[in-house]
């Protein structure tokens, strides 16, 4: 039995906040019915790269182990088949702006209706409420409007593009996981249901954990590179002498003390981040002097498995996919294909020691669930050829 077996959640979102929690969901156990359009697809199905079936990577690791199922969301006959999914499927995830779930009828007044029971997460950009609230946006708009993007950048250089969608994941589609949880938590408690709003600014702005708190208390506005963590300190990236790079966060005594026996600076071990800016500076000057004079390898035999100075070398995506601590964890699985083969994908970060993921498949064709699902709810093959012949089915 799976950790989350008997959570069932119909999953309306798109692109990467919503699919990303609820992927999380169903590598525990959890049943996801990803409800869909073929009309207007989830452009995760058609963002390319793709593999010989023209089939999208990034969708059949996001919408892995998920059921699909297709509707036309606007005729009222799709509207029947989501209140009879709810009393089943009671946990709800969707991304539209505000009102348009309302303008369905499917909004969590109308389905709570159904199932007084309902959890029912809004993810959205900017929350459902407040003069943004209707505004489109995108990763890095979140990061500029929260404060982020501006102190997390070189000195009178443009804030980079990250690699990794930052608010849409930490922001969004884990602060709608935790809200999720707490909610079945809680109606676990007392029976109630629950509707969430989640606005991706908001938890956005709320990771500003280090520097948030000395602006709001302190007046302290947090400068571009002159933050312990930001690069105003020698914790920060060094270039080697072929061009690779090193991380190095050496901040506490016991670690400063080994990276500068390690670069051959021994009268810097007594250097704290509190010292003078100018002896910052020095010091991080010695450092990037001392990374320069050896190529990658040389360092990586300098920096090796027994170094514990927490100084590390920046890894290709490739490089890390063969990292032995990673492999150790085993965060490369091979997931079930639908004609019979596997493709290798990122694992679930989760570890219980009473339970193992589940990864069913990877993500489903568009409708390919259909028939399955609406079978399940008593609708026969005749009303179903009828749903699709009708547009209904899409």
């Amino acid at each position: 039995m799976s950790i989350l077996k008997g959570l069932k959640i119909l999953d309306f979102s798109a692109l990467l906040p919503g699919p990303m929690a609820t992927m999380l969901f169903a590598d525990l156990g959890a049943e996801v019915i990803h409800v869909e359009s073929s009309k207007r697809v989830d452009l995760i199905r058609i963002m390319p790269p793709y593999d010989e079936d023209r089939e999208a990577y990034i969708h059949q690791y996001l919408n892995r182990s998920k059921k699909s199922l297709t509707l036309n969301l606007k005729a009222p006959e799709a509207v029947d088949i989501v209140k009879s999914l709810v009393q089943e499927y009671d946990i709800i995830i969707e991304g539209f702006r505000p009102g348009v779930m309302k303008r369905l009828g499917i909004d969590y007044d109308a389905l709570k209706t159904v199932n007084p029971q309902l959890i029912y997460c809004s993810i959205t950009g900017y929350g459902q409420t407040g003069p943004y609230s209707n505004r489109p946006g995108h990763d890095n708009n979140y990061l500029s409007l929260a404060g982020i993007a501006d102190y997390s950048r070189h000195q009178n250089k443009k804030p980079v593009a990250m690699g990794i969608q930052l608010a849409d994941i930490t922001g969004g589609a884990m602060h709608a996981a935790v809200g999720i949880l707490a909610a079945a938590l809680h109606r676990e408690k007392t029976g109630e249901g629950q509707y969430i709003d989640v606005s991706i600014l908001d938890a956005t702005f709320s990771l500003n954990a280090i520097y948030g708190p000395a602006y709001i208390s302190g007046g302290h506005t947090p400068q571009p590179e002159q933050e312990i963590l930001n690069g105003g300190s020698y914790y920060d990236y060094y270039k080697t002498k072929d061009g690779r790079f090193f991380s190095v966060g050496s901040l506490e005594p016991q670690f400063r003390k080994l990276l500068c026996e390690a670069l051959d600076i021994p009268e810097l071990i007594h250097n704290t981040f509190n010292d003078s800016h100018y002896t910052q500076i020095r010091f991080k000057e010695a450092v990037q002097d001392a990374f320069l004079s050896k190529t990658y390898a040389e360092w990586l035999e300098v920096f090796n498995e027994e170094f514990e100075g927490c100084v590390e070398p920046v890894l290709t995506f490739p490089e890390a996919c063969e990292h032995p601590q990673l492999q150790a964890r085993g965060m490369l699985v091979d997931i079930p294909k639908h004609d019979g083969t596997s493709q290798q994908q990122i694992a679930s970060a989760l570890k219980f020691h009473s339970h193992e993921p589940v990864y069913k498949h990877v993500g489903a064709k568009l409708g390919e669930h259909n028939e399955e699902v609406l079978s399940g709810i008593g609708y026969d093959e005749e009303h179903i050829a009828e749903l699709v012949q009708r547009g209904i089915l899409q």
